[in-house]
């Protein structure tokens, strides 16, 4: 029991994330201060509060880490609270007289802490990950029905011609932040299962042996319905999501480029026809090309967005003293450029080295994981992220078209932010299950038995 406690509180990985919460709170502090300065030439009114809520977070964080993932990774949590920090900052410092984003802060902070009660429920509550390989089929009729939801005439809400939104009296959420979680495991699940049906060749094509087709008709039947139930809501951001983390998984299950080669012709001639046949496909097209085609309609995004990074040159305006107010949807789908003005290039350049850091360390919880379906989950929850921040980001850059994803743990919403904090919680214990092999001392009795063997083996 004492050795127990012993460990739990000297462990070097909660050691070294704890002092990384410490080092990225004072970043946010100092931040928060420099906004205020900034802006009114004094400091903030709820500075005390502030802080106090930051400790809590960090305690937090700590205790139920120390008690439940005890071996888990030390830098995730960090990382994810730094970029959840700084984007609580842009989000409060622009206009901060406005009653409505004073509102829109304080919901901010809301989600805030209900996505980290999430994932402390979720490394609570959730012992092994591959738990969850057993229930695969209703995680998918689940995923199917978050999905079908904004499509229903009386709970679904169109917000920017999009139908993404499900509201139930005062509560409004994106169902399909909790859908794509979802069907990454049930993704993962079906290819361990059917994984040497994908990899090994076992069917002639006149000279040629390929895998066996009919192992994708199940998966195939259900890529393609969610797909079109995420086309039917005017959505292009997750369609494209959902089908790159899909080609990614089936790509690390079996190894083989011929599945990646596929993918890239499908979504190519996908692409074709969608700018064709879909008005919002076309635009959003049309717009990446020659947004100064329609400067004060269409193009007026984008267009301003390069401006903001423009301003911003390579060290920014500095914190508070720009003007990123002037970008539309500048809380949500271009925060970056927000930060792109006021932080500079290499502000953004920061930011995009903090997402791969996530990206390395989920890859690395991954190659280490125990069991298939762990590692398969875990490369699928962090291909989530990663895709979906280089969407968005590459979208505000204009090096790819407009998604209309959310940059993760950043952009104002609280759909994004629960989602993402579960998406951690499972990514924390499959960490803490590949770790918990490297802290356990060899037993006597299992180096009498290593002996036995060696023994057995010089007497043969």
């Amino acid at each position: 029991m004492i050795g127990s406690l012993t460990r739990l509180l000297t462990n070097p990985r909660r050691r070294s994330e704890l002092g990384l919460l410490s080092l990225g709170s004072i970043v946010v502090f100092f931040g928060y201060i420099l906004v205020s300065l900034a802006k009114s030439d004094a400091l903030p009114s709820h500075l005390i509060l502030f802080v106090l809520g930051m400790v809590v977070i960090i305690l937090a964080v700590q205790v139920v880490n120390r008690r439940y993932v005890p071996d888990a990774d030390g830098v995730l949590m960090p990382i994810a609270l730094l970029l959840n920090g700084i984007g609580y900052i842009m989000i409060s410092r622009l206009d901060p007289t406005s009653a409505a984003q004073q509102h829109s802060a304080g919901q901010q902070l809301g989600w805030t802490f209900l996505g980290l009660i999430i994932y402390g429920i979720v490394v609570a509550r959730i012992e092994r990950v591959s738990d969850l390989e057993r229930f695969r089929y209703i995680l998918l009729l689940i995923a199917l029905g978050l999905l079908i939801a904004p499509l229903l005439p009386v709970i679904g809400l169109n917000v920017n011609g999009a139908r993404l939104w499900v509201h139930l009296r005062s509560l409004e959420f994106q169902p399909i932040e909790i859908a794509k979680i979802l069907l990454v495991i049930f993704f993962a699940s079906y290819f361990i299962e059917k994984r040497e049906l994908l990899t090994i060749s076992t069917r002639r094509v006149g000279n040629r042996l390929v895998p066996d087709l009919r192992a994708f008709a199940p998966i195939s039947v259900a890529g393609a319905l969610a797909l079109m139930i995420i086309l039917g809501e005017h959505d292009i951001g997750f369609s494209l999501l959902l089908f790159v983390v899909f080609l990614t998984m089936l790509w690390v299950t079996t190894g083989r480029w011929t599945y990646l080669l596929i993918g890239a012709i499908l979504f190519a001639l996908a692409a074709f026809v969608a700018s064709h046949l879909l008005y919002q496909v076309h635009e959003r097209v049309s717009v990446w090309l020659n947004p100064w085609r329609d400067p004060l309609q269409t193009g007026y995004q984008p267009i301003q967005g390069e401006l903001a990074f423009g301003r911003g040159g390579l060290a920014g305006s500095g914190l508070g003293l720009g003007n990123p107010t002037a970008i539309p949807f500048y809380t949500s789908d271009f925060i970056f450029a927000g930060f792109g003005e006021e932080l500079g290039l290499f502000g953004s350049a920061a930011i995009v080295v903090a997402y791969m850091l996530l990206v390395a360390c989920g890859i690395r919880t991954a190659l280490r994981a125990r069991g298939e379906f762990a590692k398969i989950c875990a490369f699928g929850f962090i291909a989530t992220l990663g895709f979906q921040a280089f969407f968005i980001m590459a979208g505000v850059v204009r090096l790819l078209p407009l998604t209309g994803v959310t940059l993760p743990f950043v952009s104002y919403g609280g759909s994004s932010l629960i989602a993402n904090y579960a998406l951690f919680g499972l990514l924390m214990r499959i960490s803490d299950e590949a770790n918990k092999d490297d802290n356990q001392p060899s037993t006597p009795a299992r180096s009498m038995t290593s002996s036995a063997t060696v023994m057995g083996t010089k007497g043969r």
